[in-house]
């Protein structure tokens, strides 16, 4: 049995505590308001549930990320990014990025991103913390990706692609973007083909946890990318 958590106080239980079947399974409860939230991914946890579930809380163990200067790009993918017609924007329209992740997997599998989730990250998104990458062809949103900046760490949370490559070329710009600015890592929270194809790996937890207690805090002033 997993704790279940009162809406107040903010407080998680260890991550050792995750089950291990199903994977990294750690509470359930509490509230998606910014303060739960921000002190989940603070520690290494992330909510995922479905529409008719309570709010659940994650924390894998290993766990998938993406240095960014260990981004793979193949050939075929930088052709694409020079010569298909594509333009990268970021947080320049947060709410449609979150919208189609959602509805691109709802017509597949289900989605998980509600309207509680999109509601709840729109939240953290006016207040400088969420962020999104929007890739557009000929004035049409394509493609793009959704997370968060804590310190010098992204954790990012939902891709989605209505063009070949479209999500992938929404990853590198964020991989520039964030290696220019300093960040030290990606946080891709589960293992995927699509993102070991392009350089990301498994890491035990607890390495995870020590990346986080030395760089999701660092002092930086939340902000809306689009104006930097």
């Amino acid at each position: 049995m997993v704790p279940w958590l009162a809406a107040y106080p903010v407080r998680f239980p260890p991550v050792e505590q995750a089950l291990h079947e199903p994977d990294g399974l750690l509470a359930a409860g509490g509230a998606l308001t910014p303060d739960w939230l921000l002190a989940a991914y603070e520690r290494g946890i992330f909510p995922w549930f479905g529409e008719s579930d309570p709010i659940l809380w994650w924390s894998p163990d290993p766990r998938l990320v993406l240095f960014p200067d260990e981004l793979r790009v193949r050939r075929s993918l930088a052709k694409r990014l020079r010569n298909g017609g594509f333009r990268v924007t970021f947080d320049g329209a947060f709410d449609s990025v979150i919208h189609q992740c959602g509805a691109l997997r709802e017509s597949r599998e289900g989605t998980w991103i509600t309207h509680q989730v999109r509601a709840a990250y729109g939240r953290l998104h006016r207040l400088g913390y969420a962020h999104s990458i929007e890739v557009w062809q000929a004035g049409e949103l394509v493609g793009g990706l959704y997370g968060l900046a804590l310190g010098r760490v992204f954790f990012g949370e939902s891709m989605f692609s209505l063009r070949p490559d479209a999500s992938k070329i929404a990853l590198v710009e964020l991989s520039r973007r964030l290696q220019a600015q300093g960040f030290t890592l990606i946080d891709c929270q589960v293992r995927t083909d699509h993102l070991l194809s392009m350089g990301a790996r498994e890491i035990d937890r607890d390495e995870f946890i020590r990346y986080l207690e030395q760089h999701a805090w660092i002092e930086r002033a939340p902000q809306p990318w689009a104006a930097d």
